[in-house]
């Protein structure tokens, strides 16, 4: 399950349970979509809190919709997780993909206001990994 968000700042995405190549390839042609008309620099919240791991295949496809986030202006993004699986795959999705620098982890388990955190990144360049 997936789902996009266009807000103020950028760009809302869920992740939920398990998701085959078939589904993040149509995430990738709906972002394709939303994308189509950005301009200018944007944030990216991505929730996966209820994410499974993905598989090799699903997480190449997943390495192509990151890219075409940050080659249509993605600034800064952050991802709320809940599995410590989860959140090292995608550091080093993120690594692959050269967004690491950009990209911020935040745990859902051990940060209770993890929304303000985040939106905090996102909009004012306040760095968790930092505070």
């Amino acid at each position: 399950m997936y789902h996009i968000e266009k807000t103020t700042w950028g760009f809302k995405l869920t992740f939920g349970e398990t998701i085959d190549a078939k589904e993040m390839t149509q995430w990738v042609k709906d972002s394709e979509h939303a994308l189509a008309g950005q301009i200018g620099k944007f944030g990216v919240f991505v929730d996966m809190r209820t994410l499974k791991p993905l598989a090799s295949d699903v997480q190449n496809i997943m390495e192509s919709g990151q890219k075409l986030y940050k080659m249509k202006g993605m600034q800064r993004s952050v991802v709320i997780l809940n599995s410590a699986l989860t959140t090292m795959q995608f550091k080093r999705i993120a690594k692959e993909t050269g967004i690491y620098e950009w990209e911020r982890y935040l745990g859902a388990d051990k940060i209770t206001n993890w929304e303000k955190v985040g939106l905090d990144w996102i909009i004012k360049g306040i760095d968790p990994d930092k505070a």
